[in-house]
């Protein structure tokens, strides 16, 4: 079982990244990106990536979309990506990082392994 500690410092980074976001709004600095939006899919991407501390099948996928989706964001709202473009990038990075997830070398999370379930359910 994590840590409590573990999920405060979770909530606390999302918490720096939504007042972050709103303070850029607040600031007026990029008036045409949503921030709080933005950084808050970045948040998302950093955290997963960081959970656990290891890299497996799930945050491989779920870490970098979340970062790819920001990114594509902030190009959207700030005029040089239409969502008719957006959309279909964000289906071919799902695609792709679902494929590298396959990879024998990424392993598997170890909320899905075999072991993990007997232990969670005694």
């Amino acid at each position: 079982m994590p840590h409590p500690a573990r999920h405060l410092i979770g909530l606390g980074l999302v918490m720096i990244t939504v007042g972050t976001g709103w303070l850029l709004n607040a600031l007026g600095l990029g008036p045409e990106i949503n921030w709080v939006w933005t950084l808050a899919l970045a948040a998302i991407g950093v955290l997963s990536l960081a959970q656990g501390g290891r890299i497996d099948k799930f945050n491989v996928i779920v870490g970098p979309w979340f970062l790819i989706a920001s990114a594509l964001s902030v190009l959207r709202q700030a005029g040089l990506l239409v969502l008719d473009v957006e959309v279909p990038l964000l289906v071919i990075a799902g695609g792709a990082l679902l494929v590298i997830a396959q990879s024998p070398r990424v392993p598997i999370p170890h909320w899905l392994q075999p072991d993990a379930a007997a232990t969670r359910q005694e």
